[in-house]
């Protein structure tokens, strides 16, 4: 119950209200490592490392079990802070004396933990290095950034994700051609729902979203997902004017089917029907011979038993001639002549016929003229 009550809180963004939850959790039933747990894994999600440790701090004034002192060990471990784990070490000793663990034995296994920390650097240097020397000899091969960056969000330092982020998408393609965009433009979409989903930073995603869609050439062509993608986000926040002035400006100047299908689907949730039509009205004066766009639009004026208004529209529609000529048949193309394949040698008799009348010709020419001389 505990948890559904901060999974509310920070669903709707009140983060202060699910600490308080969690604090309330924690002075109720400090035995209860899983409440503990949670809280611990909350402030860790938002970055709060510091409010994490001091968590962890309240949590074995308790003197919990072994394995609550081990996962400090490993919360500090995690965030190469190994004097700190150390010194965990040698309190879990001091407050567990029946420990089987002596003191040379947590040294080992101590160090063993260093170590297995040195070789996950190791390893991790060595991918980094190869992804800078690709990127390097070709800044636009995008599969390469997402491999770099996919490296990094698993290392978790965001200071670094991010400037990855930005050195990938200064990349851009080099021709105004739709092609060259497709794959660099989901890169954009990876640094918006980072920002959103792991750094939980709603002001960066925002630029994010506004940066990417100034850039986008859009008198040459568009990308529906990320008008609406953006739109979605500001639904996400509550922000009902903003997904609408997105949604707006998407038609304004790139219009296409999804944005206005999903606008409309927006707006009717919210039961605006004057909207809608207003909506439906846009849509077919963009594009009057769209059969479905005008169909949807009489759906919707017979679902609220508007029969004259659906009367009116199939009046409308039936009368565009765009319309018409889109439902038009082909005239089906008239078959071409074959000619009739000569071979070889009747193509040389039919070659003798003619050479023999054009003789005849110019002797009877000849004949005449010597007449006529």
């Amino acid at each position: 119950m505990w948890y559904k009550y901060v999974c509310m809180e920070m669903k709707n963004k009140f983060v202060n209200h699910a600490r308080n939850v969690w604090d309330r959790a924690v002075t109720l039933l400090p035995r209860v490592d899983q409440l503990w747990y949670k809280y611990v894994h909350m402030e860790e999600m938002l970055g709060n490392v510091a409010g994490a440790r001091q968590i962890f701090e309240r949590w074995m004034s308790w003197e919990p079990d072994q394995q609550a002192w081990n996962s400090y060990i490993e919360f500090e471990l995690k965030y190469k802070e190994i004097e700190r784990a150390r010194a965990i070490y040698e309190r879990l000793v001091q407050c567990i004396p029946k420990v089987e663990m002596k003191i040379e034995e947590l040294s080992k296994g101590y160090e063993r933990a260093v170590d297995r920390e040195g070789i996950e650097d190791a390893i991790v240097g060595k991918r980094r290095f190869q992804y800078e020397e690709q990127v390097r000899t070709n800044p636009r091969n995008y599969d390469s950034w997402f491999d770099y960056i996919r490296l990094e969000e698993s290392v978790g330092n965001k200071p670094r994700i991010q400037e990855v982020y930005e050195r990938a998408i200064a990349n851009v393609p080099p021709a105004d051609e739709k092609r060259y965009w497709q794959r660099y433009i989901y890169l954009w979409i990876s640094y918006a729902l980072y920002e959103e989903l792991d750094a939980q930073d709603v002001s960066r995603t925002r630029d994010v979203y506004r940066e990417c869609l100034k850039l986008i050439p859009h008198k040459k062509f568009s990308f529906a997902k990320i008008w609406l993608l953006a739109a979605q986000f500001e639904i996400r926040q509550l922000n009902l004017s903003g997904a609408r002035s997105i949604l707006g400006n998407a038609i304004g100047i790139a219009p296409k089917d999804k944005i206005f299908n999903k606008y409309i689907e927006i707006e009717l949730q919210l039961g605006n029907i004057d909207r809608c039509r207003k909506l439906y009205e846009k849509y077919l004066e963009w594009s009057p011979e769209n059969c479905y766009a005008w169909s949807k639009y009489v759906e919707l004026e017979r679902s609220l038993g508007e029969t004259e208004r659906a009367r009116a529209l199939f009046e409308l529609a039936i009368a565009q001639t765009a319309l018409v000529r889109v439902m038009l048949p082909k005239k089906p193309e008239k078959r071409r002549q074959i000619e009739d394949y000569l071979f070889p040698e009747e193509s040389q008799a039919s070659n003798l016929k003619i050479l023999e009348q054009a003789y005849k010709w110019k002797k009877q020419k000849v004949v005449l003229d010597d007449d006529v001389d």
